[in-house]
């Protein structure tokens, strides 16, 4: 991995939800160590790989910029976009919408499988917010994924931050698709996603078709975000579905230290099913679940029995 440039940024939220982009000028500069000399005003501008007539897309993931399910969407879409990559340069898988805003933000010029891409020390909504505000890139649509496994049910888009930056990126005006693969075994999405075994063929035809159509058709109306999740072995073809209520049954695992202080695990069990229409029911078939989510959390329906709960 080569770095052309560091920089370092300081993203402040002022109370009108605004997102502004500002340079750490306490940042030391890093002549003798290797590194650039400074910090430059801003990134560089985004590197083209291909032609400027294609649509642009913004790809990120949470799994981290080495991720063979990220380089796996690339492939995908290289051959219909011009594609540029912002993604976490660690594993940031859980941490769902959270955002720097106590820290400066690092990023970074690399290569990875020799294509031009930035590497962003920190979340994936940090990455989507440099590669909109600062790269400037303004692309057609931010895809984030593929996830190494599946992000389904109310419990999983709330905490994955696969489909938290692509809720971020709707919030700040360009629409998202997020894609997630199903695992075999829980356990990979704990190994190290460089070496994922499972195949991508079947999960990269399924990025390359919806993106197709979406940029081809838009999206759909009062749809912010479009969640994809894709079977290990696909039997079925796509499935519109709402979420689920959860994907895993809860529990703690204490265990002692060797001074014998306590420690935790969150830990639990996939739920084996869910009901028709859902999201987990429709990966349990072997069919591609396509669920739409809006940013509005708003509960309409209890409208009425609030005002008879604080009005009356």
């Amino acid at each position: 991995m080569v770095y052309s440039a560091i920089r370092a940024f300081i993203v402040n939220s002022s109370s009108s939800g605004k997102i502004t982009l500002t340079i750490d000028q306490s940042c030391p500069t890093s002549a003798g160590q290797g590194l650039p000399q400074g910090y430059l005003s801003s990134i560089s501008p985004p590197i083209t790989n291909h032609s400027v007539m294609k649509p642009r897309i913004l790809l990120t993931n949470d799994d981290g910029i080495t991720s063979a399910g990220l380089w796996a969407a690339y492939d995908a879409l290289e051959p219909i976009a011009d594609v540029t990559v912002v993604a976490p340069a660690t594993q940031q898988s859980a941490v769902g919408r959270s955002i720097s805003i106590f820290e400066p933000i690092r990023a970074s010029q690399t290569r990875m499988n020799n294509i031009a891409a930035y590497s962003v020390g920190g979340k994936p909504t940090d990455a989507v917010i440099i590669g909109l505000y600062s790269l400037n890139l303004n692309p057609s649509v931010v895809v984030s994924g593929i996830n190494i496994g599946e992000n389904l049910s109310f419990e999983s888009i709330m905490t994955s931050g696969t489909v938290g930056a692509a809720l971020e990126a709707s919030n700040q005006g360009t629409k998202s698709i997020a894609f997630s693969l199903q695992v075999e075994d829980q356990g990979d999405k704990f190994d190290d996603p460089r070496y994922h075994g499972q195949s991508f063929e079947d999960a990269k035809r399924v990025v390359r078709d919806v993106c197709e159509r979406v940029l081809a058709q838009g999206f759909p109306e009062q749809t912010d975000v479009i969640n994809v999740n894709i079977p290990s072995v696909v039997k079925g073809g796509y499935e519109i579905t709402r979420l689920a209520r959860k994907l895993f049954r809860t529990g703690v695992e204490k265990r002692l230290d060797p001074r014998g202080r306590p420690y935790f695990w969150i830990n639990g069990p996939l739920i084996e099913d869910a009901e028709e229409g859902t999201d987990v029911h429709a990966i349990r078939k072997g069919h591609v679940s396509i669920t739409p989510i809006t940013l509005d959390c708003t509960a309409a329906e209890a409208g009425p029995g609030m005002k008879d709960l604080f009005l009356h």
